[in-house]
């Protein structure tokens, strides 16, 4: 779609270079949003977690298991939106 839109962007494969616990925690800033808001349920409920740990706890188990986050995310600068719809990723333009 942001090809198809002519926006230059690059891909993250998340599960071979997955993100750091800090580069979590700046993700969650730029999102605005708290752990709890971007775990994928059904992966969650796979790895034990109800959404009701801290968000310490979410974002360690994300940085251990990447699949546990939401995607695509797209982000510009310091801003970054959850690609659900996928269209919400050109709010970033």
């Amino acid at each position: 779609m942001l090809k198809d839109n002519g926006v230059a962007h690059t891909y993250r494969e998340y599960t071979k270079d997955v993100l750091s616990l800090a580069e979590l925690q700046s993700l969650m800033s730029k999102l605005g949003k708290e752990p709890r808001e971007v775990l994928r349920t059904r992966d969650a409920k796979k790895a034990g977690l109800t959404g009701d740990e801290s968000a310490e706890v979410i974002l360690h188990a994300m940085a251990e298991n990447p699949r546990l986050l939401q995607r695509p995310i797209g982000i510009v600068g310091d801003r970054a939106v959850v690609g659900r719809p996928p269209e919400a990723l050109l709010d970033l333009l």
